[in-house]
């Protein structure tokens, strides 16, 4: 069964339909028949019936911020007394054919095949499915269960994603973690499936491009409303990692801020029940632990510094530069990241 998957189907709200679905039980009656074969027979009725169901169509798609839909969803969303409309298949066919409505099959095999290395397996389609869809086009009626696509619902939901992100704190640098973006976007994303079809549809107008490095997908962003991204290269890599070192450093100082309040505390007790051995072990532990937040700071301090470097460029050859000034022996692997690692990156840099 199709799963367009964004809000429940079910009835369209009374609201949302015009004044005579529930007085005209005549004017229903038309509507709800199928079409005849050919529209020549008599063109008049067959325009006012069509024009009554594609506004009715693509108002549901909107009302319910659903990017996908199929034809099962919407017999049952327009269903009345007990009957389905009839010609809901030509209504979808006649909306294919005036490009308001797309293939979800044809719309992913427009978009660079590079999606297939994203390792998303929900798009993965039976290749029957792309065979017919490209051999028949848009003359046959879908199945009942074939997912379509409004195409400007889809177009403006991606400007959405790309207007979030720029209105977000990921947009200090086009580098930003999928699943991070997928965080921001949740709550215009209700499902997987919908949040990966509006990055197709973004990375179709060339303003981002994805990789999976090591298992985990990164993506960058063009930098400017009308500009388009630029490929992915090992300095956006680079400061992806970057950015990963200075979360885990500043988590470890955290923790061991933490830890260090603790040996205070345990020692204001220790001192308090008599036990000064103990109370001395634990200051010696605080001691330590501080000197550990001081070196930490440091290269923290460090990674930052070029990191701020980075975010102030404007381009991509400025940002080139600024990584190549602070980091041209980055060497930290995106996999299995620790802060012991992090440290590596950090000592690397200041040989540099």
């Amino acid at each position: 069964m199709c799963s367009p998957g964004e809000a429940p189907p079910g009835p369209a709200p009374a609201g949302d339909l015009p004044p005579e679905w529930e007085t005209d039980d005549e004017r229903m009656a038309f509507l709800f028949s199928a079409f005849k074969q050919s529209r020549e027979v008599n063109s008049t009725e067959w325009d006012s019936k069509m024009a009554f169901w594609v506004g009715l169509v693509l108002a549901r798609g909107r009302r319910r911020g659903a990017v996908r839909t199929c034809l099962r969803e919407l017999q049952n969303g327009f269903e009345r007394r007990g009957s389905v409309p009839l010609g809901l298949g030509t209504v979808l066919r006649e909306l294919l054919r005036r490009g308001k409505l797309q293939r979800e099959s044809d719309f992913m095999a427009s978009v660079d095949s590079s999606w297939i290395s994203w390792g998303v397996g929900v798009f993965i389609l039976k290749p029957l499915k792309w065979t017919l869809s490209s051999v028949l086009g848009d003359s046959k009626i879908p199945e009942e269960e074939e997912v379509l696509i409004y195409v400007e619902l889809l177009q403006e939901k991606a400007e959405e994603v790309y207007r979030l992100y720029q209105n977000s704190a990921l947009s200090s640098h086009p580098v930003v973690a999928l699943s991070e973006l997928r965080s921001l976007c949740a709550g215009l994303c209700p499902d997987e499936r919908t949040f990966y079809l509006l990055l197709l549809q973004l990375q179709k107008e060339k303003r981002v491009t994805i990789l999976e490095q090591n298992g985990e997908k990164i993506v960058k962003f063009a930098r400017g409303l009308h500009a388009k991204v630029s490929p992915m290269n090992d300095v956006d890599i680079g400061v992806y990692q970057l950015m990963q070192s200075e979360q885990l450093l500043s988590q470890k100082v955290e923790s061991l801020s933490q830890e260090a309040e603790k040996c205070k505390e345990d020692a204001r007790s220790a001192c308090r029940a008599g036990k000064k051995q103990l109370a001395l072990r634990c200051l010696k532990s605080k001691r330590r632990t501080e000197r550990r937040i001081e070196e930490l700071h440091s290269k923290l301090d460090a990674v930052q510094g070029i990191l701020d470097r980075i975010y102030a460029s404007q381009t991509d050859q400025m940002v080139f530069n600024a990584y190549q000034a602070g980091v041209g022996a980055l060497k930290l692997s995106m996999k299995d990241v620790t802060v012991e690692r992090a440290e590596n990156l950090v000592d690397q840099i200041q040989e540099v």
